[in-house]
């Protein structure tokens, strides 16, 4: 034990982390550190929670002892014993304290839904009150929502771990600015074709070859799928379970009941909404209702399923090959889900309006298309326009690849790549 936890701390030799790629999120964390709840970081794998408690580490080292924070990755198979044994936390704790002549106070647990029964020791070592701060992750949104975990309500604070953010990769790029932004146009534009096509997991996103791209993808998918999905689920029907995901990232965008995703895979409605929630959990998909001021209309509608990321899509689903408008639309989809846009609908009545979108007290209705021409620039109009009226919507956005144009005093068109100065700024928008 004594070695792995020394080769997981490099931190205690008092050398920071390196290769890290700057995250929004470091610093809401860095401003709740003097908060004693708990932090937990969700999202799904590989999207860069590692990644975030590293810089939080990097910053830590900065003021406190290194020696005096320590981190545990559980999906790391050394730790398989203690899967089964979460007193085993405890022995951990005393090793790295006898290792480093020091007793940590900042714990920082990865990937802790692989312990079974991991929420009583949580609360007994936050109960106790001899560590400063503990910081955890978990795949999984179910994570904060079993039996035990109720032992935990009122002790926690919840973050999510997306993979990069357009504003992310842009400020990486050296692009701050709007100025930058319009002057290096023909970049930013490569790297939206990048995002669109490829995604933006962390690992993915550094790798060069699209090939090497493609089986990063299909290794994650995979994982997802087998890991966090089936084996944690203990899921015995693998094969319908396996169907169901490909026919939701295979009909991105799509409208769908689950009658008839139930008689496309040959199975049942109870069992489709099953194992639709358990994609949802794992952050694989996430549902999107058909709006509604009466929550039973929204339960009882038709949906929609969008993907967590573009890479997994083009990786899995050789359907959406040439289709870029499936996966333009779910790219704008994510970057909004990436900007805590966490209530976000689709309208259909008999005209469709791609996405009705809230925040606090801010709402606003969204048309997207890769390209706005004479074959749809009528139906995508009348779409948003009977949208904004039906809900009393003021503000209504088309974006694009790459056009920009005022389409009526209320209706602006924009292209995705300046979607943060036009839409997520709450400015409004440009002529």
């Amino acid at each position: 034990m004594e070695k792995i936890i020394l080769a997981q701390n490099k931190h205690w030799r008092d050398i920071k982390y390196s290769g890290l790629v700057p995250r929004h999120i470091t610093q809401a964390l860095i401003n709740k550190l003097p908060l004693k709840e708990i932090n937990v970081l969700l999202g799904i794998r590989r999207s860069g929670k590692s990644s975030v408690f590293k810089l939080l580490i990097n910053h830590l080292i900065d003021h406190i002892e290194p020696t005096e924070i320590l981190y545990i990755n559980l999906d790391d198979p050394y730790f398989s014993e203690i899967w089964n044994d979460p007193k085993s936390f405890y022995s951990i704790i005393e090793t790295a304290e006898k290792l480093s002549g020091i007793k940590p106070r900042y714990l920082f647990f990865d990937e802790i839904q692989n312990v079974k029964g991991w929420e009583k020791f949580i609360k007994s070592i936050y109960d106790s009150e001899q560590f400063k701060k503990i910081f955890i992750t978990g795949s999984s949104s179910s994570l904060l929502t079993g039996t035990y975990a109720r032992l935990l309500s009122g002790r926690y604070i919840a973050d999510y771990v997306h993979p990069f953010s357009l504003k992310e990769l842009l400020e990486y790029k050296g692009i701050t600015s709007y100025k930058e932004l319009v002057d290096n146009t023909p970049s930013v534009m490569r790297l939206v074709d990048e995002m669109l096509l490829h995604g933006s997991f962390p690992e993915v996103f550094k790798t060069e070859s699209a090939e090497l791209k493609r089986d990063i993808l299909l290794n994650y998918y995979d994982t997802i799928v087998l890991k966090d999905c089936i084996a944690n689920n203990s899921i015995r029907d693998i094969r319908t379970f396996k169907e169901v995901a490909f026919y939701g990232i295979s009909n991105i965008g799509c409208i769908y009941s689950y009658n008839s995703v139930a008689r496309a895979v040959d199975s049942n409605e109870n069992t489709v909404k099953e194992f639709i929630q358990i994609h949802e959990d794992s952050f694989l998909f996430q549902e999107v209702r058909n709006f509604s001021y009466k929550l039973r209309v929204q339960a009882k509608g038709k949906k929609k399923c969008y993907c967590v990321d573009n890479g997994l899509i083009s990786a899995i689903s050789f359907k959406f090959s040439e289709n870029k408008g499936r996966l333009f639309e779910n790219l704008v989809f994510t970057e909004f889900l990436k900007n805590s846009y966490k209530e976000i609908y689709f309208y259909r009545d008999q005209k469709e309006c791609d996405f009705i979108m809230k925040k606090g007290r801010n709402i606003i209705a969204v048309q997207v298309v890769y390209t706005l021409d004479g074959n749809n620039r009528k139906r995508e109009i009348e779409g948003l326009k009977t949208a904004m009226e039906k809900l009393n919507i003021p503000r209504g956005i088309i974006i694009t690849f790459n056009q920009q144009e005022m389409a009526s005093a209320s209706i602006s068109v924009i292209p995705f790549w300046k979607i943060y100065e036009e839409v997520l700024s709450g400015q409004p928008p440009h002529a």
